[in-house]
């Protein structure tokens, strides 16, 4: 749930182990109060737990799986999104480490984790803090908020933040690229489109795109495309074949054996078995 007064921040608890959930996690940080979860971006896994945090750079799809949570003992978590304005604002005051150190590596993805410091785990305590205090959140969150974005700019994540957050680097051009394919995502993929838009030639651009997101553009769509179909599937009770059509399939068949490449099952079987497993949570 989203606490109305503090716009940005996400709050998620789990009663129960949840092993295979599609998502596409905007910029955000996250971290885990009680349990552990695991977060497959391509063909790369990332567990974290309550020692580290997950933060995102840019908008990604994925998969996630709850893999502690019980009644007695549930999931507890949030995620607060970036605010790059406020990052921009923090580049101009807190200046870059020397070349050498704290240097993003070549192959750094968009999305990592990091160790998570007691002065970030202090600042998130104090935001929370502020939902028992209605009245002091415009006074006292923008400082927190801040103070959250400066830890975050100056630990283990804050080169990767800074690449991304200065507009003539490639990891900001791909970024702008991404945001246009999320947004048409059900339209045809042009790559030579993509990469104008990112600056570059189409071969650098798919470097940098995998690089980033350890998918090409083409997985990155179709991840895109057969999550939101699940979730059409599952909330709006769509059959297969609409499913694929309003999410930019031309052939069913083609969408039934794309899905069940990413997923392992069909989407009538995994539907099902996605419903009867949130028939207890329910209950």
């Amino acid at each position: 749930m989203r606490p109305p007064t503090l716009p940005g921040l996400m709050l998620i608890r789990q009663d129960q182990a949840l092993l295979d959930n599609c998502a596409v996690y905007e910029p955000c940080v996250a971290l885990i109060v009680q349990g552990r979860k695991r977060v497959l971006l391509g063909d790369e896994t990332l567990d974290y737990g309550e020692d580290r945090y997950l933060i995102a750079s840019m908008d990604l799809p994925v998969r996630t799986a709850v893999l502690e949570a019980s009644p007695d003992r549930p999931y507890l978590g949030l995620a607060l999104r970036l605010d790059w304005r406020e990052l921009a604002s923090l580049m101009l005051e807190v200046p870059a480490p020397p070349p050498g150190r704290k240097a993003v590596p070549p192959d750094s993805r968009a999305m990592t984790t990091g160790a998570l410091s007691a002065s970030l785990l202090q600042a998130f305590d104090r935001l929370l803090d502020l939902l028992d205090h209605p009245d002091d959140i415009p006074a006292l969150a923008p400082l927190i908020l801040r103070e959250i974005h400066y830890r975050l700019l100056t630990g283990e994540a804050g080169a990767r933040l800074r690449q991304i957050a200065t507009v003539d680097t490639q990891s900001h051009q791909v970024a702008r690229a991404i945001a246009r394919l999320n947004a048409q995502f059900h339209q045809p993929l042009r790559i030579e489109e993509l990469a104008r838009e990112a600056g570059m030639g189409q071969s650098t651009f798919h470097h940098h795109f995998k690089q980033l997101t350890a998918m090409t553009p083409l997985q990155y769509q179709k991840q895109l495309r057969l999550n939101e179909a699940r979730r059409l599937m599952l909330s709006q009770r769509l059959d297969a074949s609409t499913a694929a059509f309003r999410v930019g399939y031309e052939s069913p068949s083609q969408f039934s054996r794309e899905y069940r490449r990413l997923f392992g099952v069909p989407p009538s079987r995994d539907v099902a078995g996605l419903r009867s497993a949130a028939e207890p949570l329910a209950a």
